[in-house]
C-alpha cells in the first residue's frame, strides 16, 4: 500500500511538472496544510480519467468562407490551419444564414420552423427567446455529470428572466446578451436614444469587468480562468461564442501589422480581428493542453453564417453573402480536433448542419435523447471521426412565411404544390431549390476588395428573367450556383416543392412581437437585460378580473 501511495503522489508531482495541473487549478493557494495537499493527490490518484470527453465548441461570428487560411485567405490563420489540418475539415458544412437561427439550432438540434424563429433575428427590444419548451444540449449534458459553461455572445432573447443562458443549461455565463456592440465599451444602441450596457457575468451586468479589455482577448482569458479552476477528471461543455469579426470592426492596433498592404480599410480591419481570433483559439488550445484536458477533448470550431462583403468579409468563390440563402451565406468554416478521432487529417465532403451538433454531442458524452423530443438533427461522429457516410440526405435550410413576398410568385409558378413568393429554400442529396427572394446574389471576388472603398464594378451578376421566383441547381456539380436547372428538369423541383411542403405542415407559428417600450435600458439601471416581470402580469390579470367583476356586480343591479 506504502508503494501504491508513493506512487500516485509521483504521478501528480510528474503532472505538475508538465504543467498539466497547478495547485491553483485545484483550488489550493500556497497556505494550504500538506495534510490537504496529500489527501487531494490521494483522490486524483484514486480516480481515472473520465470516458466522457471535454467539449469545447468555438463559434465565430460572421466569418466568411474563404476568409481561412486553406481556403486561400490572404489572411494569415495558422492556428486554425494547424487543428484542421490535424483534424477533420467538413467541407460540405451548412449553417444558418444569420446569428440567432445558427445558435438556435445549434442549442436544440431543431430547425427554425420547428422553434417559432424562422423569421429574421430576435431583436433587443422584442419581447421574444428561445422558447422555454426546448430542451437545450448544456441541460441534457448537466443531466450527465457535465460542468456546462457557457462565454461570449448569446443571441436567443433575454426578456424574460427565464431565457437568460443560466436558465437554459449553463452553471456559468461571461458574455452579450445582444447581437452586437462595442468591443472595447460593450455598450450597444438599438435606435436613437435606445442604448445600454452589454457585458454579463450569470444574471448580473459584469461592471466589474468592464477595464476596456478588447471582448476576444477578455472573452479568452475568462476561458483560461474556468480552465484552471475546474477538475480535467470531471467533463466539462465549453461553449465559446466569440463576437469577432462582427461588425463593428474594431481591433487591438498590434494585429494590423501584417495587412498594412490591404487598401480596402474595411477588409483590413477584418482581416485584423480574425488574426486576434485566431491568437485567442491558440491560447484556447494552449490552456487545455497545459491544464490537463486536451487529450480527451473534442475541440469543434464553426462559423454562425457567411461573412458580409460590405464589412470585410468574403465567401468567394460562393455566390451570396450573410443573410441570404445562397451558398455565401449558408455554407460554412468548420472542423474537428480531436486525439479521439480515428481518421486524423482528413477532409469530410458528406453533409453536415449544425443541428447534427445536438444528437452527436449527447451521444458522445453518453447522455440520452428522449423519445418525445422531435429532432432534426442525426449523430455524425462515425462520418466524422471515420470517414463512414452521413445519415443525413437533405437539409431544410428555412422556410420564411413572412419575410417580403416575391411580386411575381405564386402557386402556378409552383406547380400548385407551394407558392413561390415565400422565401424557401432546401436541398436534397445533390439538388438545391429556392423561391421567393433568396436575397444579394452577387458573387464578390477578391479584387473587388482591392480599392480603398467598396468596390461592386468587379463584382459578377446574373440577370434574371422577369418574374422568376424558382432556382434549381445540382451542389455538388456546380457549388457556386452558376447554372439554374429548374427549367430543365421540372420533375425534380416537383419533388423538392412536395418535400417543402411536407415540412412546411409540421412548422409552428412564427415567433415575432413588436418592441416593447419597458426595454429600454434607461429603465432598467442603464443595462440591457430582463425586463418583462411575471408579477406585473399576475397584478395585471388580477386587475383585470376585479375589474370585470365589478363590472358585473353593476349590471346586476342594474338589471335588478
Amino acid at each position: 500500500m506504502l508503494a501504491v501511495g508513493v506512487l500516485a503522489g509521483l504521478s501528480v508531482l510528474s503532472l505538475l511538472a508538465y504543467g498539466y495541473l497547478s495547485w491553483d487549478s485545484l483550488g489550493l493557494g500556497p497556505g494550504e496544510t500538506e495534510a490537504a495537499r496529500t489527501e487531494l493527490g490521494e483522490e486524483l490518484g484514486a480516480g481515472g480519467p473520465s470516458s466522457q470527453p471535454h467539449i469545447i465548441f468555438i463559434l465565430a461570428d460572421d466569418q466568411g468562407f474563404r476568409d481561412v487560411g486553406y481556403h486561400g485567405s490572404e489572411i494569415r490563420t495558422p492556428t486554425l490551419d494547424k487543428l484542421a489540418a490535424e483534424g477533420v475539415k467538413l467541407e460540405n458544412y451548412y449553417v444558418q444564414p444569420m446569428c440567432t437561427p445558427s445558435r438556435s439550432q445549434f442549442i436544440t438540434g431543431k430547425y427554425q420552423i420547428h422553434t417559432g424563429l424562422q423569421h429574421s433575428i430576435i431583436r433587443p427590444t422584442q419581447p421574444n427567446c428561445l422558447p422555454l419548451d426546448n430542451v437545450t444540449l448544456p441541460q441534457k449534458l448537466k443531466e450527465v455529470g457535465y460542468s456546462t459553461h457557457m462565454v461570449g455572445k448569446w443571441h436567443l432573447g433575454f426578456y424574460r428572466r427565464e431565457c437568460m443562458p443560466t436558465q437554459r443549461g449553463f452553471d456559468t455565463f461571461f458574455g452579450s446578451l445582444l447581437g452586437s456592440g462595442d468591443y472595447y465599451t460593450h455598450f450597444k444602441c438599438d435606435s436613437p436614444g435606445i442604448c445600454g450596457y452589454d457585458l454579463y457575468e450569470n444574471d448580473n451586468a459584469a461592471w466589474d469587468h468592464d477595464n476596456g479589455i478588447y471582448s476576444t482577448q477578455m472573452y479568452t482569458q475568462k476561458v483560461q480562468q474556468i480552465l484552471a479552476s475546474h477538475n480535467p477528471r470531471k467533463p466539462v461543455f465549453l461553449y465559446i461564442a466569440y463576437q469577432a469579426v462582427h461588425s463593428p470592426l474594431q481591433a487591438p492596433g498590434k494585429y494590423f501589422e501584417h495587412y498594412r498592404s490591404i487598401n480596402n480599410i474595411n477588409r483590413r480591419r477584418y482581416a485584423a480581428m480574425l488574426a486576434c481570433l485566431d491568437e485567442a483559439i491558440n491560447n484556447v488550445t494552449l490552456a487545455l493542453k497545459k491544464y490537463g484536458y486536451y487529450e480527451n477533448s473534442i475541440i469543434i470550431y464553426s462559423s454562425d453564417n457567411g461573412g458580409q462583403p460590405m464589412a470585410g468579409g468574403s465567401n468567394w468563390p460562393l455566390r451570396g453573402s450573410k443573410g441570404t440563402y445562397w451558398e455565401g451565406g449558408i455554407r460554412a468554416v468548420g472542423f474537428v480536433h480531436s486525439p479521439l478521432l480515428k481518421n486524423k487529417g482528413s477532409v469530410c465532403k458528406e453533409l453536415v448542419h449544425i443541428t447534427d451538433w445536438f444528437p452527436t454531442l449527447i451521444t458522445l458524452a453518453e447522455g440520452q435523447i428522449d423519445e418525445d423530443i422531435q429532432l432534426d438533427g442525426y449523430d455524425i461522429w462515425e462520418t466524422i471521426s471515420e470517414g463512414r457516410r452521413s445519415p443525413r440526405v437533405d437539409i431544410l435550410h428555412n422556410i420564411d412565411p413572412i419575410y417580403t413576398k416575391a411580386k411575381n410568385g405564386s402557386w402556378a409558378a409552383g406547380y400548385g404544390i407551394w407558392n413561390t413568393a415565400i422565401q424557401s429554400a432546401i436541398r436534397v442529396n445533390h439538388w438545391k431549390l429556392l423561391t421567393g427572394n433568396p436575397g444579394y446574389s452577387d458573387w464578390v471576388p477578391p479584387q473587388a476588395f482591392s480599392n480603398a472603398g467598396p468596390n461592386r464594378w468587379h463584382n459578377e451578376r446574373v440577370s434574371w428573367s422577369a418574374g422568376k421566383t424558382v432556382w434549381l441547381f445540382n451542389i455538388t456539380a456546380d457549388p457556386y450556383e452558376r447554372v439554374d436547372l429548374s427549367a430543365r428538369y421540372p420533375d425534380v423541383v416537383k419533388q423538392l416543392l412536395r418535400r417543402l411542403s411536407q415540412f412546411n405542415k409540421t412548422a409552428v407559428p412564427v415567433r415575432y412581437p413588436p418592441k416593447d417600450p419597458r426595454s429600454n435600458p434607461k429603465l432598467n439601471g442603464g443595462v440591457w437585460g430582463p425586463w418583462f416581470k411575471e408579477d406585473e402580469k399576475k397584478k395585471k390579470s388580477d386587475k383585470s378580473k376585479g375589474v370585470n367583476k365589478q363590472k358585473k356586480n353593476k349590471n346586476k343591479k342594474k338589471a335588478n
